[in-house]
């Protein structure tokens, strides 16, 4: 028998009809001759009410309490869950993240797994039960409720898988694989079949949503078996692998963007070591991540540099060099908000001169000024201005040759341009 985990989103089981359909399909899933364990986030929008709720009483919770209260959400899916497969007849036992034997660090919010002790979920395999899992929970060594953080039911679901040595982990949500772009924005974007790890990596951090980017580390780590498909309809989905098979001329595959961007601004700072060590060593304490880091040229021993955020951040981000200024003395520090980021991505860019350039003559073209650039082997990032978002995206779609089945040669001897 195969060991299979599901993962099913809060879109899925959002309904008390949702919920039975997924229940049915996870009973399909054990009579084809499987093992199965099922990792659940929160149902609908269950997490952004409790937010909501929590703000109505006091607009600063601390983050300890936050965490107490959010993991409430994934207990209600996993208990409901497990009482209507008990109503199919069939036996399933709930557990929360801790009961599944998570540990993380401490950092509420944004917890890392340190280590995960399955011993339980085997037991329970082994009476024939299917497991329900809570995602996005933990709890540290020092017995505090933790949470992994936005989409953290993907790296639950990839690490168990992990853990277990799951022949396949399954993702389920409400779209039927990986696209090459949003298609609420380009409509004519095309699912792909096949994805490797490094590309839907650079996809999941530069804003792709439909997995988490610690899910796809995790996979690419343990070389788990990954799929992503509809819990809608029985579409085979798009696999994410190791060596992805390439369609012939395939330069770019997806477009990705993040409307969370926010610029900070360090003006007047000493050229001299250990400046940026200090700057960035300070948000890195904080739990604050930084993206792009563009520095200015040199004039009389002083410095400019700018560096991206997630809008969310920039107050905290903004308080912290506040905080360094007299270990890093500088004239002003500013910020900017209605930032968006928009990124190609492919493996075939590695092979191919002048795909960039394609980027920034398409986004020209439009008049849109890019304001920050970002760079490496797969993947080319602009910070634009967010009213232009949807145009430049559409534009690069095309430019790429996403929209049909044919794509466009860049760069090398080979470009069609």
């Amino acid at each position: 028998m195969s060991l299979i985990v599901m993962k099913f989103g809060g879109s899925s089981v959002g309904s008390p009809e949702r919920m039975q359909r997924v229940a049915k399909r996870i009973v399909e899933r054990q009579q084809e001759g499987h093992n199965i364990v099922v990792v659940v986030s929160a149902m609908g929008d269950t997490t952004d009410d409790l937010i909501d709720q929590s703000k109505l009483l006091n607009p600063n919770p601390p983050a300890r309490e936050m965490d107490m209260l959010l993991t409430t959400g994934e207990q209600i899916s996993v208990a409901l869950l497990s009482m209507t497969i008990h109503g199919l007849g069939k036996q399933a036992v709930s557990y929360t993240g801790w009961q599944a034997g998570f540990r993380t660090d401490g950092v509420h919010g944004k917890a890392r797994i340190m280590d995960i002790q399955p011993e339980r979920i085997f037991k329970s395999l082994e009476e024939g039960n299917i497991i329900v899992v809570a995602g996005f929970q933990a709890m540290s060594e020092e017995g505090e409720i933790t949470t992994l953080g936005r989409g953290g039911s993907d790296t639950t679901a990839v690490a168990l898988a992990a853990a277990i040595n799951a022949d396949l982990c399954e993702i389920y949500t409400d779209v039927d694989g990986v696209y090459s772009t949003d298609p609420r924005v380009v409509k004519c974007a095309r699912k792909l079949d096949e994805i490797s790890y490094d590309e839907m990596l650079e996809l999941a951090n530069l804003g792709a949503a439909v997995l988490h980017p610690r899910a796809v580390e995790y996979a690419k780590h343990n070389n788990v078996c990954l799929v992503v498909r509809s819990s809608f309809t029985h579409n085979e989905g798009t696999y994410v692998k190791e060596d992805a098979v390439m369609e012939q001329g395939v330069v770019v595959r997806g477009i990705a963007f993040d409307k969370d961007v926010a610029r900070i601004s360090i003006m007047g700072v000493q050229d001299i070591p250990g400046v940026l060590a200090n700057v960035f060593g300070a948000l890195a304490e904080n739990s604050i991540d930084v993206d792009i880091i563009v520095q200015s040229g040199v004039m009389e021993g002083k410095a400019d540099f700018s560096f991206t955020v997630s809008a969310k951040d920039k107050d905290k981000a903004l308080a912290v060099v506040e905080n360094i200024r007299t270990v890093v003395p500088y004239r002003k520090a500013s910020s900017e908000i209605g930032l968006v980021k928009v990124s190609i991505v492919g493996a075939g860019m590695v092979s191919h001169p002048g795909v960039a350039a394609k980027m920034f003559e398409a986004i020209s073209k439009l008049g849109v000024s890019i304001k920050m650039v970002s760079t490496s082997e797969i993947k080319a990032s602009c910070v634009i201005e967010a009213p232009a978002l949807q145009e430049v995206v559409r534009a690069l779609h095309t430019a790429y040759g996403l929209d049909t089945n044919e794509q466009v040669f860049v760069g090398g001897p080979q470009d069609r341009r």
